[in-house]
């Protein structure tokens, strides 16, 4: 029997599959910064990375943009995010041609938030798809893609109760979802609760938890409660009296990332989806930790 933990074995690293997730950046300045990352994460040799999408298509060309540029410029396979809020089935369907003729063969599949943001009453469109289960039936019809959608360990905010949330999920699945990858949560034991409920449910895709690292705690307490993400008191705790001190907020975070990550591969975790907000330090030093580690470039001899 090994005497280490699993999170200390060397070979860890050969276990694990990550992703990560990107948005488009809205200026030459934000795009820098996301090119950067890009480079620095590539050598990691993600799954896929996805490229997030606004809602009513408000980023559409944006997306659109990046991603082109992924596949052109990187080894990586992105996955382009869609929804269906604010739009016709026409428009969406569009949409969808539009980035499989790109050569996308990967999609993130989400009904979205309002354009008013999270915590708004959600309409469908009277000539759109109404949920994310009609928009993955959408894709499908179209071609065989890896499609990913969205998971709740803490309950969509808008559902009654996860009976409800557990319904759409199967929906999905049904329509041809590959996975679901979940919103980021804090408390480990709420992703194990929820994993442990689907599978009773009778849904046996793999469910990725997303890990968000926290490069500002104040900015994501906030969203957190906007979206229904319980942020534990020994968290906030650890994070007390560090808004003007980024260099050991940047420490503490790295640290809490790192710890709920090795957590999970304690309990048998092996796919990781990381929201990066287009930062990579912080996600490089949990993958390092991990055992996922950029693969050196082979060098070709010099000739006689």
């Amino acid at each position: 029997m090994n005497q280490y933990p699993l999170s200390r074995r060397s070979d860890i690293g050969n276990k694990i599959r990550v992703s990560f997730e990107f948005f488009p950046p809205k200026n030459d300045e934000m795009e820098a910064r996301l090119w950067d990352t890009v480079t620095r994460l590539e050598p990691l040799k993600p799954q896929f990375v996805s490229v997030t999408y606004g809602a009513g298509g408000t980023t559409r060309e944006r997306t659109a943009r990046t991603v082109k540029r992924i596949l052109q410029e990187s080894t990586l396979t992105p996955a382009a995010h869609m929804t269906c809020v604010d739009a016709t089935r026409e428009e969406v369907d569009q949409v969808i041609a539009e980035f499989a003729a790109m050569g996308v063969k990967r999609f993130v599949a989400l009904r979205g938030d309002p354009k008013e943001g999270v915590g708004a009453a959600y309409q469908p469109h009277p000539g759109g798809y109404a949920n994310g289960a009609e928009l993955v039936g959408a894709l499908k019809a179209q071609g065989d893609f890896d499609i990913s959608v969205s998971a709740y360990p803490e309950k969509h905010p808008e559902s009654p109760d996860f009976a409800t949330d557990f319904d759409m999920l199967k929906r999905k699945v049904d329509k041809g979802a590959t996975r679901a990858v979940t919103q980021f949560f804090f408390d480990n034991d709420l992703y194990e609760r929820y994993v442990e409920r689907a599978r009773k449910a009778g849904i046996y895709i793999p469910i990725v938890p997303g890990v968000l690292p926290i490069h500002s705690f104040a900015q994501v307490a906030n969203f957190s409660a906007r979206c229904g993400a319980h942020v534990p008191y020994w968290l906030a705790e650890r994070f007390e009296g560090l808004d003007r001190d980024p260099q050991t907020h940047a420490l503490v975070a790295a640290a809490v990332a790192v710890e709920q990550v090795l957590d999970l591969v304690e309990r048998g975790v092996s796919d990781f989806h990381f929201y990066t907000m287009n930062r990579a330090d912080l996600v490089v030093a949990v993958c390092h930790m991990i055992g996922i580690r950029p693969q050196p470039a082979v060098q070709g001899s010099a000739a006689a």
